[in-house]
């Protein structure tokens, strides 16, 4: 009996597509931190806005409005800023980051709502 027989050489590329997986590993994991990162951004804009509105609602039956803000806020509400001017209720809101060193700035939320007398 003759030996099996042997196999032909590999080609120039083998290996190539793992080596290229490799290398688009770290834009795939900036691309989901930056979806991640947008995605929180959009979330605090929306918690300032509810924040605001029930604020504005306590506020306008006599409650304490910061109160009603930290409750609404699921994100930041213990760091959010309020201003009011009269009716209105200004809120910002800090922005929860990806990457906990990097600070990125304050989102707000406005709502004005006249005391109910």
């Amino acid at each position: 009996m003759s030996a099996p027989p042997a196999p032909p050489p590999a080609a120039p590329s083998a290996g190539q597509a793992s080596v290229e997986l490799v290398a688009l590993l770290p834009l795939l994991a900036i691309l989901l931190l930056g979806l991640l990162q947008a995605t929180l951004a959009g979330y605090a804009a929306w918690s300032a806005s509810t924040a605001a509105r029930a604020g504005a609602r306590a506020a306008a039956v006599g409650k304490d409005p910061a109160a009603a803000v930290r409750r609404a806020a699921p994100i930041g509400g213990a760091r959010a800023t309020l201003r009011r001017d009269g009716d209105t209720l200004r809120v910002r809101l800090p922005i929860p980051s990806v990457l906990p060193a990097v600070a990125l700035g304050t989102v707000g939320g406005v709502a004005h709502l006249e005391a109910q007398r």
